[in-house]
């Protein structure tokens, strides 16, 4: 069975990652598809602390409907620490939005991908400055930049103050406490590895071990692989080792990725199910316009946070699921996440 991967990449110029150009991204501002109907401040303020949610990724997902010519999903998060919380994805917000191929908004053909990059297609609403979403706010000294809220209009103060008032535009400068560094995400086709099955648990590694000791043939364990010692010694659980060998197993062969794309496939858990996410699972919410089934689309990787370079972000796997019929919409509707961690018992 083949599964799609995604990979971070460095442009060397990021106007290739426009709206444009429907990019795949990790960081940076969202390219948005739908370029009126942008979503409200308050769908993207995180419900415990109130913040504006930080845009984190995209993917561009198109479908062979024709009102799915163009679509992306887009992921925000809340950077906040004391607004994470374990098997809980509340500070995530997942947006869909998808336009037939002919729309207002973008031309039929597709944009030429040789010489130098064109400007990305400006939205038809005022965007904030230091985020690129909605921004119903604007400076109170120059009335020509905007802010979605008062905590980017703060972060962006000490860029925008020297051309306020000016006919000079401001230098547009990412702000890393609001934008995460911005990468192409690269998608490739690949094979996926059989799933072993182990049915032995604990107990009957155990004893086959003490076997093995008893006759003499253990030696120095000196030519034991690290999975095999896993199987005896590893530090949790018995079921979650089982699970967590199976992922370590499946991106052995790719283990920089950061995305793996199987629209109605099952996503690659990191542990257990069972004393993790299974409740959610079980209760997956139907589409909130059309009231259809969702199903797995995506999931990002742990390996993702090592390119944010963000301490107070953590995460095992961020699944997404999304309506299976890709039902019609206008503007942005939200899809659900399933947010699945690492963490001790004691933490349960």
């Amino acid at each position: 069975m083949e599964i799609d991967l995604g990979f971070a990449e460095k442009r060397d110029n990021n106007a290739w990652l426009s709206n444009r150009y429907f990019p795949s991204k990790l960081g940076g501002q969202p390219a948005w598809l739908d370029l009126e109907a942008l979503p409200p401040t308050a769908q993207l303020q995180c419900s415990k602390c109130k913040a504006p949610k930080v845009f984190l990724a995209q993917l561009y997902a198109p479908h062979e409907e024709e009102c799915t010519f163009h679509r992306s999903i887009y992921i925000f998060v809340c950077r906040n620490a004391d607004c994470q919380q374990a098997h809980n994805a509340e500070n995530f917000t997942v947006l869909r939005s998808q336009l037939p191929r002919k729309n207002k908004f973008f031309s039929e053909q597709a944009a030429d991908d040789e010489g130098e990059p064109l400007p990305p297609i400006p939205c038809l609403k005022k965007v904030c400055e230091a985020c690129g979403c909605y921004a119903p706010h604007v400076c109170s000294r120059c009335k020509t930049v905007y802010y979605c809220s008062s905590e980017h209009q703060r972060a962006h103060w000490s860029d925008h103050k020297a051309n306020c008032g000016s006919s000079k535009p401001a230098p547009q400068k990412p702000l890393s406490a609001i934008e995460f560094e911005e990468f192409e995400i690269v998608i490739e086709s690949s094979a996926t590895r059989p799933v072993e099955v182990d049915d032995k648990d604990d107990d009957a590694r155990l004893a086959e071990f003490e076997a093995l000791q008893a006759s003499g043939n253990t030696g120095d364990l000196s030519n034991v692989s690290e999975a095999e010692m896993d199987k005896y010694f590893g530090n949790t659980a018995g079921s979650d080792d089982k699970t967590f060998r199976q992922f370590k197993k499946q991106i052995a062969d790719e283990p920089e990725q950061i995305v793996r794309y199987k629209r109605g496939g099952e996503p690659l858990w990191i542990t257990n199910t069972a004393a993790t996410v299974a409740d959610q699972l079980k209760t997956l919410p139907n589409c909130s316009q059309c009231g259809g089934v969702r199903q797995f689309e995506f999931q990002i990787m742990p390996q993702t946070l090592a390119l944010l370079k963000e301490e107070l972000l953590d995460w095992g796997v961020l699944a997404v699921y999304t309506c299976a019929k890709s039902c019609p919409i206008e503007g942005y509707v939200e899809e659900h996440m399933v947010k699945q961690d690492v963490v001790s018992e004691e933490q349960h």
